[in-house]
């Protein structure tokens, strides 16, 4: 009957994951619309209408999950690791967890545990724990001297007991045992360490961590009497009397002997806060603090398989029933550490929701990133605003000379050019190259060659004066030549070209502001490539200076041309 109910649940485990998988890249792209919530939905049409770069997180599914494990306490006495001797004393826990987010996650969670523990050391100093005390129903105490002991135990005046009868006799000695059941409910941050994959677009395996705050209510019990209602004093010296107070070595035999003599009653309360805590029931109440690391195994896109470990902190020295030193005389002192305790699981866990996509601690953020730049799909081709009114193929904006005659060549500035510098374009030059002897030419770009037979006459220009009428150049805020700069600029070329021997000077008038004088030195710069590269002067005739003059001076700028 059994292994039938194990095929029924592995056949639903398969079949959820089966049909799940057949979904899978069905839904979740960001231009899935029916995965976007109404809330988000504005955000999404943005990103659609690539007005905004992010697209909207998607709607995703809710985890539920239930484990069972291993639940022990770490505290005075030594923790038994055992399976459950009874169903209800299966440990378990319970859980939703939901995304906010691809790496972090919170979790609502309740665990129903029981935990137990034995001690193989005899313990005579255990007055002050009356689970222990009451149950031995002492009668009465005082110190004796050494003739009054075992002589097998001769180390001093020790306390020793009468019984009802009035006899003295040796310490007993206990072997303290508990049973806790623990209920805690609480809630965890947890933080996924591993889905941004930067050479993976999925995984089927997640680790994560996390902790959180919650309650924890337990109760403890020891066993401390028979099935006859009797306590174990009997059973308790005689296994002291044989293995002494208990040594490591012998641990596993005193802990065989005391589970053969021993029933699984646990009918006594263990110490506790009394009313100095809050009680539920029976059960004390305190607030805990918890830790956690897990790994989790994608079976399909709405089930998976979690192993996890988790511990918890509680500030209370009884979650085992002992609190006090053990294993001295005298007055007994409380110990100095508070209990802790440790759930060990696995479990399965689901995924629900309709119209989402699986939780987000499964998902690559990176996924869209690295899908857009293997897709190009929100590429955007720039306008073209290379408007050119000359035609000469150089657009307006770069174009140092926006009025070139159609069909003429030009440089990658715009200008037309002008192969032999004598002023007329190669469009217009009927004498592509001329000699530089042979210049000033005429409108066709025609030069004047002397006649061969007086090549060895040396022929003496007449002396003229160089002109210096230039004008002036104005410039507003920038460094940039204005239309009317230009032309100016074209008379100067002119002129000089009239007088190739003639020089000029560029003078500007700074203040004296670094700034200032960078500004006069690139409106010199400029006037100076266009009278190289428009007027055709060769840079050897022209000279640029900028004279600091006082600060708000009037002539700043302004740039003149003087003659040399």
């Amino acid at each position: 009957m059994a292994s039938k109910k194990y095929n029924l649940f592995l056949a639903i485990l398969l079949l959820l994951s089966s049909g799940v998988i057949a979904q899978v890249g069905g839904r979740g792209s960001v231009y899935d619309s029916s995965v976007i919530t109404r809330k988000r939905m504005p955000q999404a049409n943005e990103f659609w209408n690539q007005s905004y770069n992010f697209p909207a997180k998607p709607r995703n599914m809710w985890e539920i999950g239930a484990s069972v494990g291993l639940f022990t306490i770490s505290g005075d006495l030594p923790a038994t690791i055992a399976l459950p001797d009874k169903i209800q004393h299966i440990s378990f826990e319970a859980h939703v967890r939901k995304a906010f987010g691809y790496i972090f996650s919170l979790r609502v969670q309740y665990m129903n545990a029981w935990g137990k523990g034995q001690s193989w050391l005899g313990d005579q100093n255990f007055l002050k724990n009356p689970a222990w005390n009451t149950n031995l129903k002492k009668a009465a105490r005082y110190f004796a001297p050494d003739a009054l002991l075992n002589a097998s135990n001769p180390v001093g005046p020790r306390t020793v007991y009468s019984d009802h009868a009035g006899n003295l006799g040796n310490p007993d000695v206990i072997y303290y045992n508990y049973e806790t059941h623990m209920q805690d409910l609480g809630v965890q941050g947890i933080v996924t360490l591993n889905n941004i994959r930067f050479h993976k677009q999925k995984t089927g395996i997640v680790l994560y961590g996390g902790g959180g705050i919650g309650a924890s209510i337990y109760n403890t019990m020891v066993n401390a009497l028979g099935s006859d209602n009797n306590n174990y004093r009997r059973l308790f010296t005689d296994i002291n009397t044989k293995y002494g107070n208990g040594t490591y070595s012998k641990r596993k035999e005193i802990i065989k002997a005391l589970k053969a003599g021993m029933d699984k009653t646990y009918e006594t309360p263990a110490e506790n806060q009394g009313d100095r805590r809050p009680k539920i029931g029976k059960n004390t109440l305190k607030p805990s603090g918890t830790v956690l690391a897990g790994v989790a195994l994608k079976l399909g896109k709405r089930i998976n398989l979690a192993i996890e470990d988790r511990w918890t902190f509680v500030k209370d020295d009884l979650l085992d029933g002992q609190r006090w030193q053990e294993h001295a005389w005298g007055d007994a002192a409380l110990t100095r550490d508070f209990d802790s305790y440790n759930y060990a699981s696995i479990g399965i866990n689901f995924n629900l929701g309709a119209k989402s996509v699986e939780p987000l601690w499964w998902l690559n953020p990176l996924d869209y990133a690295y899908d857009e730049l293997m897709n190009h799909r929100h590429v955007k081709i720039p306008k073209n605003d290379c408007a050119d009114a000359d035609g000469d193929g150089v657009c307006d904006h770069l174009d140092r000379e926006p009025n070139t005659p159609a069909g003429c060549p030009v440089d990658t500035h715009g200008v037309t050019r002008d192969t032999d510098g004598d002023g007329v374009p190669d469009c217009l030059d009927q004498e592509l190259i001329t000699p530089t002897k042979c210049q000033p030419v005429d409108a066709k770009g025609v030069g004047k060659c002397p006649d061969p037979e007086c090549c060895n006459k040396i022929v003496i220009p007449p002396t003229t004066e160089c002109p210096c009428d230039y004008p002036s150049l104005s410039f507003g805020k920038g460094t940039s030549l204005s239309a009317d700069n230009m032309s100016m600029l074209a008379t100067i070329a002119a002129k000089m070209k009239e007088h190739p021997d003639c020089r000029i000077t560029l003078n500007g008038y700074p203040e004296t502001s670094k700034a200032s004088q960078a500004v006069c030195q690139k409106r010199l710069d400029e006037a100076r490539r266009y009278l190289q590269e428009t007027g055709g002067i060769s840079s050897d005739r022209i000279s640029t200076k900028c004279e600091v003059i006082k600060e708000n001076n009037t002539a700043k700028n302004t740039v003149d041309v003087k003659c040399n």
